[in-house]
Order: C-alpha cells, then structure tokens, then sequence
C-alpha cells in the first residue's frame, strides 16, 4: 500500500465507500472490477479475479485495507488496453483508412472478440456511444472510443467560413 500517494487512497476510499451499501465498512468481492473502473483502471475479468474480484455476489467481503492492495496491483498491472491500444485495433477495420468502419463490424468485435460481451450489453453500448450509421453502414470509430472511454469527443475541425463580401 505504500506505492499509493495520498490522494489514490482518498480515491479509493471515495470509489470504496459508494459501494459499501450497507454501511458496515466492507464491500462485495463481486463490485471489485467496478470500483477499478471507476478509478480509471482497466482491468481484465481475468484480472479482477486474480486480484481477489469474485463471479458471484456474496461470496466474500473486503475492507478498505483489503482493498487498497488490490487497487495498488492493479494501477500496477500493465496488462490493461487504454484509448489508444483500441483506437489502434479498430484502425484495422478501417480499410479506407479515413476513420470509418462498418457498424456491424464493431458490433460483431464486441460480441465476438476478447472479452465478449453479451447482445445486451453491446446493445447499451452501441445506444450510448455510438454515433447513426451512414448510408453504407459505417461509423466513425474513434468517437465511439473516446465516449466509451470517456474521453471528450472532439469535433472534427469545421471548413471555415466563406469571407464576406463588402
């Protein structure tokens, strides 16, 4: 725990404390993985697992002083993918290299590849992240990551404004 500075701990007592649900200074090993997320970590389910996360709720409790270890191998652990490892990944869907990829590609990824996700858990993410198809099905991918990740969307640069005339 010593690795930790000041200020990950008073996160992690924050992230640790909206998920101690009643009150009694523990939490279920089940919402390791989202107290992680919640402190920007990206852990695998893998991961989660190995640090102590548990499948099923009930099945063991933790304190803050449990916890904190975990969070501090977590931070640690450079087996997590940020922005830019995806951003790299969908890039090899995008074979006009102009920052679009077919929806249904995404989609198939998500359901398919890696850490699959469940039809309505890629549902939720498509609604929430992901912008309306064009009229040949395809996204602009990036800023479906930077939503996912939360990151801000930035706007693709706008033409300039015709000058006026005098």
């Amino acid at each position: 725990m010593s690795d930790l500075s000041k200020n990950d701990i008073e996160r992690a007592s924050f992230a640790f404390s909206i998920y101690d649900f009643e009150g009694n200074g523990k939490i279920d090993a089940y919402n390791v993985g989202d107290i992680l997320r919640a402190l920007n970590s990206n852990p695998t389910l893998a991961t989660i697992e190995k640090l102590g996360g548990t499948k099923k709720k009930g099945e063991k409790q933790l304190t803050l002083e449990e916890f904190l270890p975990i969070y501090s191998q977590c931070k640690k652990d450079k087996d997590q993918g940020c922005y830019e490892d995806f951003l790299e990944c969908l890039k090899l869907y995008d074979k006009a290299e102009n920052g679009l990829m077919l929806g249904a590609e995404l989609t198939h990824t998500l359901l398919a590849l890696g850490e699959k996700l469940e039809d309505n858990e890629v549902a939720e993410v498509t609604k929430d992240c992901m912008d309306p198809e064009d009229d040949d099905g395809m996204i602009p991918y990036a800023c479906f990551l930077q939503r996912l990740c939360n990151k801000p969307v930035t706007a693709p640069a706008a033409a300039p404004a015709p000058a006026a005339e005098s």
